[in-house]
């Protein structure tokens, strides 16, 4: 399909900067696309109302680490140059990828300090070595430390990496590390929050149990990738990025007893709605699952165990809006962001969230 079918104009002051207050709080847009869309506002705290008892929604409890790292390029003979490197995933105790910055003027080979160094003095910097260069500003790091010592290090040096439409209008701050990670985060290995969890407060769970929801958690490690353009003009020519997932053999069980007694599976967010689309068979039972995927959801796309969808307001021409136009219709979800923009809804990663559900 043609990227420029998913293409909108958006206000800049349409981009939320912070997130609603208390969390449940924030404007929830419930989509049902079937014949005519329908569309009605509600809150966040609302969402009780469009649930039945039995369902279950799911959850990614990945955490977000500080994988943002600033440091200087080291090489002999050559003048100390400032690089910036986004962490997206671990493939090896002691080795991430990273998109680094400016990428064309790192080697192979390179030594690169991350931290507090400077050019006088070493001390105290996280060390790394670029083990490959790869396309568009992709490296392998090897770094000199490795498991736990390595994690105490990125957290030490590193920083939230917000999503670039947040930190080219403001810088990270304290408040950060709280806001952009959910209430339920467990498993740390994510460069991006799974924004449509940032609305969950435990006064919210509580109306969810006291109404029959269940709940389960699945990880999918969020990678840069989710914040990178669709530089294609044909989704056919696209190639998404890898992320590591895992859907345990117990959650397989219990979602695939949801479905069997009737309950309807809720994704919250694109991340666990791929995760268990990829976790699952033609015939929509779930399989456990651990490993990368790279799954690409586009208008097409045959959906085969997920009902509802739980997620934020997208970027124009990215995937997560072809993902939403493939789950409700594509001119279904061109007249829900049209209202959304006319009514003031806050928009991406800290904005308002809605509630889709799937076209038949």
């Amino acid at each position: 399909m043609r990227v420029d079918l998913f293409d909108f104009d958006l206000p800049e002051d349409s981009i939320a900067l912070r997130p609603a207050s208390p969390r449940d709080h924030a404007r929830l847009l419930v989509v049902r696309p079937d014949g005519e869309p329908q569309l009605e506002d509600r809150q966040v705290f609302d969402l009780v109302d469009f649930l039945q008892p039995g369902d279950a929604l799911v959850f990614n409890d990945t955490r977000v680490i500080p994988a943002q790292l600033e440091g200087v390029r080291l090489r002999d003979g050559a003048e100390r140059t400032a690089v910036s490197a986004t962490l997206h995933m671990r493939t090896a105790a002691d080795r991430w990828k990273a998109f680094a910055r400016p990428g064309k003027r790192i080697k192979a080979g390179d030594r690169i300090a991350f931290g507090e160094a400077n050019g006088a003095c070493l001390d105290g910097a996280l060390m790394a070595t670029v083990a490959e260069k790869g396309e568009a500003g992709e490296i392998d790091l090897a770094f000199d430390l490795s498991g736990p010592e390595l994690d105490r290090a990125i957290a030490i040096v590193g920083h939230i990496p917000l999503p670039p439409y947040i930190a080219a209008k403001r810088p990270e701050d304290a408040q950060d590390r709280a806001d952009y990670q959910t209430i339920y985060a467990r498993q740390e290995g994510a460069v991006a929050a799974p924004t449509a969890g940032l609305h969950f407060t435990p006064d919210l769970f509580e109306k969810l149990d006291a109404a029959g929801i269940e709940r389960h958690f699945v990880t999918l490690h969020v990678g840069a990738g989710t914040f990178l353009p669709v530089k294609a003009d044909d989704t056919d020519d696209h190639k998404m990025h890898l992320e590591i997932g895992h859907v345990t053999p117990e959650n397989a069980e219990r979602l695939n007893t949801v479905k069997a007694r009737g309950g309807r599976i809720v994704c919250v967010g694109t991340t666990s709605l791929r995760l268990i689309e990829s976790a699952a068979d033609d015939d929509g039972t779930i399989r456990p699952f651990a490993g990368p995927t790279g799954i690409f959801i586009t208008p097409g796309y045959r959906f085969k165990a997920v009902d509802l969808l739980m997620t934020n307001f997208h970027l124009p021409k990215s995937t997560l809006m072809m993902l939403v136009s493939a789950f409700a219709g594509l001119e279904t979800m061109r007249t829900a962001y049209a209202h959304a923009i006319a009514t003031g809804y806050r928009f991406y990663s800290y904005g308002d969230s809605s509630l889709l559900f799937r076209k038949a």
